[in-house]
């Protein structure tokens, strides 16, 4: 997949001196306008030619072509972003597109036999074998939502955007990014999981955009040295230390300082699986929230909101 952006260049502030100006006139004073090319992967998902790739790969892009293993190309339209997954849809043009499998991300387990399927470098359709390394990685700082399969799968440039299939052939995660220093691959990859892209993909192809259910808190995960400096027993949860005033969390009486250990009656393990819980839940929803505060363990129900678009 090869995407196209138009790019504009300043011209150099030396060329507004009245004395350039005087020998070779306002031609150098004129912005010029450049192509840019970038490659990526992409996974053809439906039968009305819809495409997940990463957001990355087409961000900015004014023209976008798919071309196919048989040779076949064609020209494809952003149907919707989500940069908080890095996450795109696309739409190609043609008709009898070969259509992927999608698989169960979430029946992953450390170990299992994986395969990264994209156009590295350039240089043609590529298959790389791995096994899943760990699956939840987040903290990384790649997306604003992070929830990665961690393989071991060579994942290079132009991989982006492609699918991480399992021993049956199905897709269960779109391939983003890899830890180098390098620029090249070490063994350490991640991949979007395959329940978090058809989410996005559903909410694109119905919304044009990805909705998320949203309380308005801001926490962080329990440790141990955390637990002892406020005073409770050490469980885990998710600590609130922000409140937005005004926001669903606060009408329901949360305050900075309340642990957060189930949402309807799941119990929470880790920040990250907090927000993806609640960003789960459409806005106007009723959510139950279990709290521990002050040593006694409380439920309330709040109203799930639509998540603000994020900065960044």
């Amino acid at each position: 997949m090869f995407a196209t952006k138009v790019t504009r260049s300043k011209p150099n502030p030396l060329f507004e001196d009245p004395l350039f100006r005087r020998f070779f006139g306002d031609k150098l004073r004129q912005p010029t306008y450049r192509r840019e090319n970038s490659l990526g992967s992409g996974v053809i998902v439906d039968e009305n030619g819809y495409i997940l790739t990463n957001n990355h790969v087409i961000r900015g892009a004014s023209e976008v072509q798919v071309v196919l293993r048989d040779g076949r190309h064609f020209p494809a339209r952003i149907v919707g972003t989500d940069p908080e997954t890095d996450l795109a849809v696309l739409q190609a043009a043609g008709s009898h597109l070969p259509v992927a499998a999608l698989g169960r991300s979430d029946q992953l387990r450390v170990g299992d036999v994986v395969m990264a399927i994209g156009n590295p470098f350039g240089v043609g359709q590529t298959v790389t074998l791995g096994i899943v390394s760990a699956t939840g990685r987040d903290q990384l700082g790649i997306a604003a939502i992070e929830n990665f399969i961690q393989t071991d799968a060579a994942i290079n440039p132009g991989n982006s955007g492609g699918a991480l299939i399992n021993a049956r052939g199905e897709v269960v995660g779109i391939n983003t990014a890899i830890f180098s220093e390098s620029g090249g691959s070490h063994g350490i990859g991640f991949a979007i999981p395959v329940r978090i892209a058809r989410t996005v993909l559903e909410q694109i192809t119905k919304h044009g955009r990805v909705i998320r259910g949203w309380i308005g808190v801001n926490g962080q995960e329990v440790t141990p040295a955390l637990a002892e400096s406020f005073h409770f027993r050490y469980r885990k949860g998710l600590l609130i230390s922000g409140v937005l005033e005004g926001g669903p969390a606060d009408r329901a009486g949360i305050q900075p300082g309340d642990l957060l250990v189930s949402i309807d009656g799941q119990p929470v393990v880790s920040a990250a699986q907090a927000l993806d819980l609640i960003a789960g839940h459409a806005p106007g929803e009723q959510l139950t929230l279990g709290i521990e505060r002050d040593g006694r363990l409380l439920e309330v129900e709040t109203t799930v909101a639509e998540r603000p678009p994020q900065k960044g």
